[in-house]
């Protein structure tokens, strides 16, 4: 597999941090405008609490606004952080199943758990053992509605309150997701802290427990790396991980966002590698993308504009 995919999620993950409120309308632009770049993928928002997220209090309202534009072959994603979550993911296909005669508007749903104990209390108010015991009836319920699912795994590399990771501590919450069904890992280096050096051993780590699983059941990559820029070192790890085989990344038009946990006093959260800087790593590399270049250019200049 030479052409890689992309997932791009700057409409979640790069407006989740900011504290001024994006309007709506806009959120649904930067939607229609980054799916027509070539993307395999559009993380669109996360049905979570607005007391945790105020920015991404409008999910529902949001996929009401793209609903009639999505794009055939790309997929629509968004995280949900329990049942209820995923319950609010299923009503809004339903609505658009009603109204657009859509079969499925979000193919996807997220959970996510962290491979440090400290980031999981932090970002999910729960140990590492009661985030995936509260993923199991979600794993189930989504794949009964037809949506695939894709585990986040944050702070493969280090954590902002406990240090190094090891690999292993990476590999067994893999291990425990793989286990209960979910389609998709994505590897996240939460704090952008990453080099080449310290990302391989990681990967190799989640090579060894997919045990030669690269793709899953519909047909796409298993892994996923979600790279942060934070010390200008993410296209290099995506180099990296291109050479051990890794064919599916996110990354962030206009390179927005980062975890709004991850930031420290004074420092606000570090963005993800932007699309372009992707894309540019790959095509270094001797891969190929699906991308539109002109269509990305628009996109992240839409995007950059948003938090100026």
């Amino acid at each position: 597999m030479n052409t890689i995919r992309i997932t791009e999620v700057s409409p979640r993950d790069g407006l989740q941090a900011e504290a001024v409120i994006v309007e709506t309308a806009l959120k649904a632009q930067l939607a229609m405008l980054v799916q027509k770049t070539g993307v395999a993928e559009v993380e669109i928002s996360s049905f979570v609490s607005p007391k945790w997220i105020p920015q991404l209090g409008d999910a529902a309202q949001v996929f009401g606004l793209i609903a009639g534009s999505k794009p055939e072959g790309v997929i629509y994603s968004a995280l949900v952080p329990n049942e209820r979550g995923l319950d609010a993911a299923i009503e809004v296909n339903r609505v658009a199943r009603e109204e657009h005669g859509i079969e499925r508007l979000i193919d996807k749903v997220s959970v996510f758990t962290a491979a440090s104990e400290g980031f999981a209390l932090k970002n999910t108010n729960a140990t590492i053992e009661e985030t995936l015991q509260r993923f199991e009836p979600v794993v189930s319920k989504a794949h009964e509605h037809g949506m695939m699912v894709r585990g986040y795994i944050s702070c493969v590399v280090q954590c902002p309150f406990d240090g190094m990771i090891a690999p292993e501590a990476v590999g067994d919450v893999m291990a425990r997701l793989l286990k209960m069904g979910i389609d998709e890992i994505d590897l996240g280096d939460t704090i952008g802290a990453a080099t080449p050096e310290t990302i391989e051993p990681v990967i190799m780590e989640a090579i060894d427990r997919l045990d030669g699983e690269s793709t899953n059941s519909f047909g796409d990559p298993t892994l996923t790396l979600h790279l942060h820029d934070t010390f200008g070192h993410a296209a290099e790890c995506v180099q990296m991980a291109l050479d051990l085989g890794v064919r599916s990344f996110d990354s962030s038009a206009g390179g927005l966002g980062g975890c709004p946990y991850a930031s420290t006093e004074g420092s606000r959260a570090p963005g993800n590698i932007s699309t372009l800087a992707l894309v540019q790593a790959i095509q270094d590399a001797g891969l190929t993308t699906n991308i539109d270049q002109d269509a990305l250019i628009e996109a992240s200049a839409f995007a950059s504009g948003l938090i100026q």
